[in-house]
């Protein structure tokens, strides 16, 4: 269990990184922030690749795991970030992917 539990933060550090890799630019392309947010949106969405190697079997399987963990940081931005709180919705579908992310990461499997 602990093994899942620091998978899940990496997933999480992983969904920042992409998150903050792709929110930059696109602050810049919509003219409310400078030129300058491109480098350390670089730089974030090259940590961000540098951190999917570190998962320790970078499959279709962790990668579908990954989406799970990615729609509910996802969420959280837009509740930080944006200002739009979640609805029961959002909530729900969340709740439902992570269920999916613990199925696929928990399921015991032949060989393992």
């Amino acid at each position: 269990m602990e093994h899942f539990f620091k998978t899940l933060l990496l997933f999480a550090a992983t969904a920042l990184c992409e998150i903050v890799g792709c929110y930059l630019p696109y602050l810049w392309l919509r003219k409310v922030g400078s030129v300058l947010l491109l480098l350390p949106a670089a730089i974030s969405l090259a940590l961000f690749v540098w951190l999917l190697t570190l998962h320790p079997a970078a499959t279709g399987r962790v990668y579908a795991a990954y989406g799970g963990v990615y729609v509910s940081v996802a969420l959280l931005w837009l509740w930080q970030v944006d200002g739009i709180k979640p609805d029961r919705w959002d909530i729900t579908g969340c709740i439902m992917m992570l269920i999916g992310m613990a199925v696929i990461l928990l399921a015991p499997r032949a060989g393992s």
